[in-house]
């Protein structure tokens, strides 16, 4: 499968990362987000997914930073686990992708840690590869120790990846 094909046609989303489009992209994103009847989402109802990938599908094609802008709010809207380091954000991103979908193969989140500032993640989803790339780099960005310069999300080219049809992509995580 490739972006923006659900794995399973009854997967469903909670509402409130929906709303990650309208603080993204903002008015721009409502004749999109209109056209597939996304209106006056409630943040505790359930969407079908598609219908979710559909609108992101048509987002894409108005710029590539808004996958990315819009996988930035996840972390910041998306119900999460208590989280107090990166490892633990990046190894619970499973846990919250699950919180906040259900029914069928929704995916899923691989975490492996690689060394005390470095993780792999191997993301199995419909979504984006650039959305995910938003949402690894500004989950990580959350819980970057106040002494550290930074961070670095690198999707390797060498794996597998959505972009060309793959179920998964895979990024490299660096602080």
């Amino acid at each position: 499968m490739a972006e923006y094909v659900a794995f399973d046609p009854n997967t469903e989303v909670r509402g409130v990362t929906m709303l990650s489009i309208n603080q993204a992209i903002g008015a721009k994103a409502l004749p999109v987000l209109e056209k597939y009847g996304i209106q006056d989402i409630n943040p505790e109802s359930w969407y079908p997914q598609q219908t979710y990938l559909n609108a992101f599908r048509e987002i894409n094609k108005m710029g590539f930073f808004n996958m990315v802008s819009i996988g930035m709010r996840i972390p910041d809207l998306a119900l999460f686990p208590p989280i107090e380091n990166v490892h633990e954000a990046l190894s619970l991103l499973n846990t919250a992708y699950q919180m906040n979908h259900r029914h069928g193969d929704i995916g899923e989140y691989h975490y492996e840690k690689v060394s005390r500032h470095e993780a792999l993640l191997i993301c199995r989803n419909p979504y984006p590869s650039d959305f995910d790339y938003g949402l690894i780099y500004r989950l990580v960005q959350k819980f970057l120790p106040h002494d550290s310069k930074g961070a670095v999300v690198i999707r390797d080219e060498g794996s597998p990846t959505r972009k060309k049809g793959a179920d998964s992509c895979t990024y490299i995580v660096r602080w």
